[in-house]
């Protein structure tokens, strides 16, 4: 047997709730951590007095209890887990491990046990069901009756509102009424406020940002009053999970955050953080209301009976004694600008997202906080309105996702190097799917973690690009189109600092001939530019390089060739899919490829490289593609033209003699049937200028005699 025993998937129920996580038991400790709320219950092991293996609804369970009249309960364990469990407690605690039955008889009629914060009710000897105390909100009496009305859980799909409770008259001529001792017994644990004595301090009007308003804030022993003109809040310490000291952007200003669960209702709004906003400028003088004594043997020297301070300080430092809590602050993140913070938007609202040393925490409107433990990854993702910002995406390991919108492009490095730092699974560096031009922008902390995928996707994009540039070395260009020479033109042209000196040097009206020539060069400049734009063809006129003939065909990629190898087997494995769902299952598949796996096609990869170089130098040595398109003319056949013999068999006709009027009808048959198959070329003729129209109508009015052996069709159907 080992020093300690683990489980996981353990849950823990929580006003109606099955929050799951890990337990721990160790000689010395019994420890156990939420999964949703990161909250941590440690029993020491000589506080264990009590231990009962049973059978709950999901699995097995055990009860603990303590010393102290402290109980936990523990469920989701196995049948098996009970030997193992049983032997260690034997071994570490020397405490016997009972197994005990639940009642599931149904029976509403039994007796009712108090031990500790548990109200028990059984029936003969076996609890039927238990009720934690701390849930219970209110407790009302009536006669011969007992209701306990319970905190509500938002988390739940079905609450428990309240139990009722009938409690027989006493037989015995007791004193004191069975129903009042009852309610007695249930108040004396319950979570249920009452302001009773006068307050340890006061805060007067304190800047509340959720809920917002300005409250005083009246600290008791054992819970938080919040008064304001229109609402009250009572909050127990019990309920406070952290406590957050985070300084503004602007260095004036200090937010307080107290972290709530279960948070405080008003009407169907919850608020799980109080906010309260302090500026730095702001001083106290606290005297507590209680003795020096009480003072002392209360917070063991964390206060004293007169303190002064900052008024932010003051409240932190109180609140940190009565809650019994650690304050996180900021750890070493600086961004771009200095700050602790980063400005981003969430949902709807601006606010600052601050990354901790175990999470981030955004303020301030909706609050929300994320340790790292709950995060299954983030993604740097390119802004969806401008490449000035980009966005960042935290998903947890529940699925759900949070989008931190419009954050300066200048604190990518800071954040990336932070989030690197934590060892958080990063989804992609720098930009969205389908948005992957741009890369260096972001590519400047990407030095710490080398991205063989990235590298050699680089290295095939340098291989098009000199394939490209020696196809076109020797070819006409597409177009002489320079955007930052057009670029430089204008912006001097319309640059404000030069406007300004020439309207100033006008006023005087004395401009120099140097001033005049500036001036006329720069009209000119512009003017040029605006022809040229004019005169640009449209893309699909402009000239393109045509292919080498003969040239030998790039090689793949090694994605490309494990893809052409793998794609039968993924048709297989998915009967009916379409040729982009292939694709994009590849793809997903590929990603997934360990670097073993991917070895093997980047050898091959790089093998094809090889011997594309070395055939791309002979293709060069043997004369390039001239000599191919040369080889592939004198191979293929030559096409005999229509037109030819259409002219031939027209002289025949003319030459045999006959009508006039035949002539003209054979020549307008041949005429009209030229027309329709070069209506194409004629549509083109159309536009051309008014002037050109008429210079060759005169042209073919003087051949007419000669038209259908000399002039195209197409102009004889426009002389006619």
């Amino acid at each position: 047997m080992g020093d300690t025993l683990e489980f996981s998937d353990i849950y823990q129920e929580h006003k109606g709730s099955w929050n799951d996580g890990r337990l721990r038991f160790s000689k010395q400790t019994v420890v156990y951590k939420s999964s949703k709320t990161g909250k941590v219950d440690s029993i020491q092991a000589a506080e264990l007095n009590l231990a009962h293996w049973r059978r709950v609804c999901l699995g097995h369970g055990i009860k603990l209890g303590t010393n102290s009249g402290h109980v936990y309960k523990y469920d989701g364990f196995r049948d098996t887990d009970l030997e193992k469990i049983s032997e260690f407690f034997k071994t570490n605690y020397k405490l016997e491990v009972m197994e005990k039955d639940m009642c599931v008889k149904g029976w509403n009629w039994g007796t009712t046990k108090f031990s500790g914060p548990l109200l028990a009710f059984e029936i003969n000897d076996n609890a039927a069901f238990e009720v934690p105390l701390s849930n219970v909100s209110q407790c009302a009496t009536g006669k011969n009756e007992v209701t306990l009305e319970f905190h509500q859980n938002d988390d739940t799909e079905v609450s428990l509102m309240e139990v009722r409770f009938y409690v027989p008259p006493s037989q015995s001529d007791e004193r004191q009424d069975p129903v009042e001792a009852f309610a007695e017994n249930v108040l004396s644990k319950a979570d249920v406020i009452q302001a009773t004595g006068d307050a340890v301090c006061v805060f007067k009007e304190l800047q509340c940002l959720t809920p917002r308003g300005r409250y005083d804030i009246r600290i008791y022993p054992t819970f938080l009053h919040l008064h304001g003109k229109t609402f009250d809040y009572k909050i127990p310490y019990t309920t406070v999970l952290r406590l957050f000291l985070l300084p503004h952007k602007d260095q004036r200003q200090m937010f307080f955050v107290i972290s709530l669960d279960p948070p405080i209702k008003q009407g169907q709004t919850r608020y799980h953080f109080l906010i309260l906003l302090f500026s730095k400028e702001e001083e106290l003088s606290l005297t507590l209301n209680m003795s020096e004594e009480d003072v002392e043997r209360r917070f063991e020297g964390k206060l004293t009976k007169n303190m002064s301070g900052s008024l932010y300080e003051m409240v932190s430092r109180v609140m940190k004694s009565l809650v019994n809590r650690k304050i996180t602050v900021p750890g070493n993140f600086q961004g771009h600008s200095g700050a602790q913070c980063i400005t981003c938007s969430y949902k709807a609202s601006s606010g600052l997202l601050y990354p901790l040393e175990r999470g981030f925490i955004y303020v301030h409107k909706p609050p929300v906080h994320l340790r790292f433990e709950e995060i299954s990854c983030v993604n740097f993702a390119r802004g969806t309105t401008t490449t000035r910002s980009f966005d960042f995406e935290i998903e947890t390991k529940q699925g759900n996702q949070f989008t931190f919108s419009s954050i300066e492009r200048e604190e990518y490095g800071k954040l990336f190097d932070f989030v690197n730092a934590k060892k958080l699974n990063i989804k992609n560096r720098g930009f969205k799917e389908g948005m992957k031009g741009k890369i260096d922008e972001y590519s400047d902390s990407d030095e710490d973690q080398h991205d063989a995928y990235l590298e050699r996707m680089k290295a095939e994009g340098k291989i098009r690009e000199e394939g490209n540039e020696s196809a076109d070395s020797d070819g006409e260009s597409d177009e002489s189109f320079n955007p930052g020479e057009e670029d430089d033109d204008i912006a001097e042209e319309y640059d404000s600092n030069a406007s300004a000196s020439e309207s100033d040097s006008g006023e005087d009206g004395d401009d120099s001939d140097d001033t005049k020539k500036k001036k006329k060069e720069k009209k000119e400049k512009t003017v040029k530019v605006v022809k040229e734009k004019k005169e640009r063809k449209p893309r699909k006129e402009r000239k393109r390089r045509p292919k080498e003939v003969g040239a030998p065909k790039r090689p793949m990629s090694a994605y490309m060739l494990w893809l052409n190898a793998s794609r039968e087997r993924i048709k297989s494995e998915n009967p009916g899919i379409s040729i982009t769902e292939i694709s994009k299952k590849a793809g997903e598949m590929w990603r997934t490829l360990s670097k073993e796996d991917k070895e093997e096609w980047d050898i091959k990869a790089v093998e094809a490289k090889k011997q594309y170089e070395i055939a791309k130098q002979e293709f060069k040595d043997s004369g390039g593609g001239a000599a191919a398109a040369a080889a592939a003319e004198a191979s293929s056949p030559k096409k005999e033209s229509k037109k030819p013999a259409v002219k031939k068999e027209e002289k025949k006709r003319k030459s045999a003699g006959g009508d006039k009027e035949k002539d003209r009808s054979v020549n307008d048959s041949f005429k009209s049937k030229e027309f329709i198959e070069t209506s194409e070329d004629s549509s083109d003729s159309d536009k051309k200028s008014k002037s050109k129209k008429k210079k060759k109508k005169k042209e073919e009015s003087e051949e007419e005699e000669e038209a259908a052996a000399s002039t195209p069709a197409s102009s004889e159907a426009d002389s006619d």
